[in-house]
């Protein structure tokens, strides 16, 4: 039997979501300035993992930036053989994790990013060098409560 997680502190947990949703809203209104939506569903829970659960190796830099561009282009692949299909949205799902984890680039959320890219069929250029950008900022970002005000969990603890 497993013992239960114990519960976070409420300021830890207030730190939490007021980094996510600050992350969010930064990716929010960078997609507003460039014309161009860069706040995804799946960013969302990515964004939960990096200031949620920050020490778990699907959180770390490289599972979030690697595993979110790996499974795009796994959606656009996808995409080009079954066109915008939920079936097609179900395989590149299924098949992002396999390239993931054969990868070493776990990163749950970015499955969804999958299908997004197979459902609504964005054009690689500018999905892809937004979805990188956003990656980006959100590990930025999550680095930030390590650094400012003594927090206690660090973020990333491995590249």
């Amino acid at each position: 039997m497993s013992t239960p997680t114990p519960r976070p502190h409420p300021l830890h947990a207030l730190r939490a979501t007021t980094f996510a949703i600050g992350a969010l809203l930064l990716l929010a209104g960078v997609g507003v300035l460039l014309h161009q939506p860069l706040l995804i569903p799946p960013l969302a829970a990515s964004a939960a993992l990096v200031h949620g659960a920050p020490g778990l190796p699907i959180s770390q830099p490289r599972n979030l930036v690697g595993g979110q561009l790996l499974a795009a282009c796994v959606g656009f692949a996808t995409h080009a053989v079954t066109g915008s299909t939920t079936w097609g949205a179900a395989v590149a799902a299924g098949l992002s994790l396999g390239a993931m984890m054969l990868t070493h680039l776990s990163h749950s959320p970015a499955a969804a990013t999958a299908v997004i890219v197979v459902l609504q069929g964005p054009s690689p250029w500018p999905f892809l060098p937004l979805l990188a950008l956003a990656a980006v900022l959100l590990v930025a970002i999550g680095m930030l409560p390590g650094r400012i005000g003594g927090h206690a969990v660090r973020y990333p603890l491995a590249w």
